[in-house]
């Protein structure tokens, strides 16, 4: 599996803060001072795994994921 490194800018003034690959990342711009906190899209040993979400059962009663009724 290939990974892109990405630029890191801040939020606010835009400057870049550093280039590469992360699942979560904290960085403080010491230009204007602002807390970046970025999170990757998808993990990526999780990308090919079935998302879970909430549901009702015929009851009204819900369910903790709709893979694991």
């Amino acid at each position: 599996m290939h990974y892109h490194d990405h630029d890191i800018r801040c939020g606010q003034c835009r400057r870049k803060l550093g280039e590469g690959s992360y699942l979560h990342l904290a960085i403080k711009c010491p230009r204007c001072g602002t807390i970046n906190q970025l999170r990757a899209s998808t993990h990526p040993s999780h990308a090919c795994e079935r998302p879970t979400a909430t549901r009702k059962d015929a009851y009204g009663d819900v369910k903790k994921s709709i893979h694991n009724s």
